[in-house]
């Protein structure tokens, strides 16, 4: 793997890191501000509704920009927006530094899933889309319980800042190691539109925004999950964290291969499996070695999902697969908001504090119907068109054999 996959890995763990930190924090920042913990939650919200808005919007208008200049002209926003958050005076502009420092942020991954891809050999290349995604998994094990202590100690401008200098590290990294990749000679923000509106691009960012939605319904209330329903006390709730983000990043270097071998294949089972752990998680919780080993799964088999999705969406968009693939981005924050208010909704229903659990099952098992819908109109587009093929071309041999889509790439 090439050392520029290092760089987008350490931008993806400074990225990680101020997502997730914030939900640590918001006692701290409410303390300092002078607001309740419920309207400092809005601070994640905000993050989330930049990374929806950026997504789109910066790939669309940097889609003339040769890449290795909009990764750092991202991760710049990115290390802005950090900063302005650690000197926001304000409840106000501090939700507009977060805004700002979420605008890059699926924007980034688009970009950098492209650059990663065409850094390696085709069938490598899920295996190096999953090396940048590794950064953002061990973030929430290492960056994310580092940061929200040294916030704890030394307030919580303090982890904004440090996260501003991990930035500046991540644009001298990928300044130094990401190699110059020149655009494709009809790349246009109407091509790459074109790419988004297909069907199979459709179905999949469809697919990430109920599928991934099953694991957030549970993450958000993981911490209260672990206090009220596995009896244990305030002090394990950096200890479940940790190891659901144990299982994240164990799920992202089982990914790799496996999307390598057989993408498809991988989202299923991935989402089949996600499914049947959440609806036995509720069954667990009351024996804690199992609820442990339970969380531990449930963060593997939920990241096991992501690089299937984004190669798919990728490869759909063939040739113009930057807005796609940032896009998907998009699709994953708005299954971070809509599961987490799904399973807040059982909650508040009085269904009891594992009930998200059966919720995300739920969300999952719609996710795989909608991946086995996709999979099932790719394969009757292909079968036809290699059809049409064999019968209408006395070359049809060499031409199938030569073709982008036979080998796979």
């Amino acid at each position: 793997m090439p050392l520029a996959l290092l760089a987008l890995a350490v931008s993806a763990f400074g990225i990680g890191t101020t997502e997730f930190v914030m939900m640590g924090l918001l006692p701290n920042v409410a303390d300092d501000l002078g607001t309740s913990v419920p309207t400092a939650g809005h601070l994640v919200s905000a993050y989330a509704l930049g990374v929806v808005i950026g997504a789109p919007l910066l790939t669309a208008l940097g889609s003339r920009t040769p890449r290795r200049r909009m990764l750092l002209l991202l991760m710049a926003l990115f290390t802005v927006g950090n900063l302005a958050s650690a000197l926001a005076p304000g409840f106000g502009t501090l939700i507009a530094g977060r805004v700002l420092a979420g605008l890059p942020h699926g924007a980034f991954f688009g970009v950098g899933a492209v650059v990663a891809a065409r850094l390696v050999r085709e069938n490598r290349q899920a295996r190096a889309v999953a090396t940048m995604f590794l950064g953002l998994t061990v973030a929430t094990i290492v960056g994310v319980p580092a940061a929200t202590a040294l916030g704890q100690h030394l307030g919580w401008r303090a982890t904004f800042l440090v996260v501003t200098g991990i930035g500046l590290v991540s644009m001298a990294a990928l300044a130094r190691l990401v190699p110059h990749i020149p655009l494709e000679a009809h790349q246009s923000v109407g091509r790459e539109l074109r790419a988004l509106g297909s069907r199979q691009v459709v179905l999949g960012l469809l697919t990430a925004v109920f599928g991934f939605a099953g694991v957030f319904a549970v993450y958000s209330y993981l911490a209260s999950m672990t206090t009220e329903a596995m009896g244990l006390g305030q002090s394990s709730v950096t200890l479940v964290l940790a190891l659901f983000g144990i299982g994240m990043t164990l799920g992202a270097l089982a990914a790799g291969p496996l999307t390598d071998r057989a993408p498809r294949p991988t989202l299923y089972g991935s989402l089949g499996a996600l499914a049947l752990v959440l609806v036995a998680f509720p069954f667990t919780v009351h024996t804690t070695w199992l609820a442990l080993t339970a969380v531990v799964v449930l963060g593997a088999v939920g990241f096991l999902t992501t690089t299937p999705l984004q190669m798919l969406v990728m490869r759909a968009a063939q040739d113009a697969p930057t807005l796609a693939s940032a896009s998907n981005h998009s699709a994953f924050n708005l299954a971070n908001a809509g599961g987490a208010w799904l399973g807040g909704t059982a909650i508040a229903a009085g269904w009891g504090w594992t009930s998200p659990a059966f919720v995300g099952a739920v969300l999952a098992a719609a996710g795989l119907a909608i991946a086995a819908t996709a999979g099932l109109l790719d394969r009757d587009r292909t079968t036809k068109g290699t059809s049409r093929v064999v019968a209408g071309s006395p070359l049809a041999h060499e031409t199938i054999s030569s073709s982008p889509r036979a080998t796979g790439s």
